[in-house]
């Protein structure tokens, strides 16, 4: 049995999601797994409920290993768990070729493909903060304007009508600890002389 699992960092990327899914489906995956959840969360669920479902003899299929693993030793960690249970981990698109851990050959490139990716993106990344430092340096960088603080006046009118925080979050869509943090700063400016 091939079993899927796709996977994007936030719920905004539902196209590569459906993506995903499809070329999992093209490849003859009998079930998928998908989440939209950060490679960096300590807990993937539906990533650890597809490596729980896989038995002896089935095959775990991704598209790209970024879509597994968050580094070398996770891939190869995963890769481990897989091979542990006696199943195979398949890659679609490991840099332009398909990848397949059923043989030796397929277990090497694995490590080596996966530490050029994750070399690849250490250099993208240092590329990113000499980017940003720089046009810091020159005050064109400004970083992210903060989404809560531009509604901090409809958190605190809402606040003042005798809505709870848990509903301003629902209401406004912003965490629930930004909501916290404009009220604390409201209550703190009010005892100011």
């Amino acid at each position: 049995m091939h079993i899927g699992y796709a996977r994007t960092s936030t719920t905004e990327q539902e196209a590569g999601l459906e993506a995903q899914r499809r070329d999992l489906t093209a490849a003859g995956c009998d079930r998928v797994f998908s989440e939209q959840i950060s490679a960096t969360a300590t807990t993937r669920p539906q990533m650890e409920a597809a490596l729980d479902f896989v038995r002896e003899g089935d095959v775990f299929v991704v598209t790209k290993p970024d879509r597994l693993a968050r580094s070398v030793a996770d891939l190869l960690a995963i890769e481990a768990r897989l091979r542990g249970k006696q199943v195979a981990l398949r890659v679609l698109s490991m840099g332009g070729t398909e990848l397949n851990t059923q043989s030796p050959t397929g277990r090497l490139m694995l490590t080596m493909l996966g530490a050029v990716a994750e070399f690849e993106r250490a250099l993208m990344l240092e590329r990113q903060r000499e980017g940003i430092a720089k046009a810091k340096g020159e005050g064109k960088y400004k970083g992210r304007a903060p989404t809560a603080l531009a509604q901090a006046d409809e958190v605190r009118a809402l606040h003042a009508a005798g809505v709870g925080p848990v509903e301003i979050t629902k209401r406004l869509k912003v965490s629930r600890s930004s909501v916290h943090r404009i009220l604390k700063g409201s209550r703190t400016a009010e005892r100011m002389p």
